[in-house]
C-alpha cells in the first residue's frame, strides 16, 4: 500500500510532505497524507539502512555519535532482550513499554528526532518486509541495531550480500 502512495507522490506534494513534517504534531489529526509521508521517510530509512549493513561489515557501522552510550544503556536496562529475533510483545506490550519509556526519554536532547517512527526489522536475518517490520521509535532501533552489529546478528545480511556478489563476479568471470 505505501509503496503505490510512493509512486503517486510528485515533486510538489513531496515538498509538502516534507513541510508538513517540520510543523508540531498537534498540528494534525489523522491526515492521511501526513500517515503517507511518514511511511515514506520511514520506507526511506529502512532502505538506506539494509544498503547499509548489505556493503559494510556491520561490526563498524557507528550509526550515531553517541553508539557507546546507547549500547551501554540499552544492555543495562535490557539485559535479556534477543535482539536477533525480536518479540513484537516486548516492544509493544503495556509492561513493555513501561520499561521502554524512561530509556527512550534519556536521549531527548541526545539523539536528533529520538521518537520519530522508524521501521525495524523483526528478524535480524531478514530484509524489510511486511510480515518481517515493525514500528519503533528512532531510539529503539538504534539501541536494537547498534546491539545487532555489536553482537554479530546483522552479520548473515553482509555474508549473504557479499557471497551473492562474488558469485554475480565468478558469472561475469566465466562469461569473458
Amino acid at each position: 500500500m505505501a509503496a503505490a502512495g510512493l509512486a503517486g507522490l510528485g515533486p510538489g506534494e513531496a515538498a509538502a510532505a516534507a513541510q508538513a513534517l517540520a510543523l508540531p504534531a498537534e498540528a494534525f489529526g489523522n491526515d492521511p497524507r501526513l500517515e503517507l509521508a511518514w511511511a515514506i521517510k520511514a520506507h526511506q530509512h529502512a532502505q538506506v539502512y539494509f544498503n547499509l549493513i548489505s556493503s559494510v561489515d556491520p561490526k563498524f557501522l557507528h550509526l550515531t555519535k553517541v553508539d557507546d552510550r546507547i549500547y551501554e544503556e540499552f544492555r543495562r536496562s535490557f539485559r535479556e532482550l534477543r535482539v536477533d529475533l525480536l518479540d513484537p510483545e516486548e516492544l509493544k506490550s503495556e509492561p513493555a513499554k513501561a520499561k521502554w519509556r524512561p530509556f527512550c526519554l534519556r536521549f531527548e536532547g541526545v539523539v536528533e528526532d529520538f521518537n520519530y517512527g522508524t521501521l525495524l526489522r523483526l528478524d535480524s536475518r531478514g530484509e524489510y518486509s511486511p510480515e518481517n517490520s515493525i514500528l519503533a521509535t528512532r531510539i529503539q532501533f538504534f539501541a536494537i541495531e547498534i546491539a545487532r552489529n555489536r553482537e554479530g546478528c546483522n552479520d548473515a545480511v553482509f555474508s549473504r550480500e557479499k557471497r551473492d556478489e562474488d558469485e554475480d563476479e565468478e558469472q561475469e568471470l566465466g562469461k569473458g
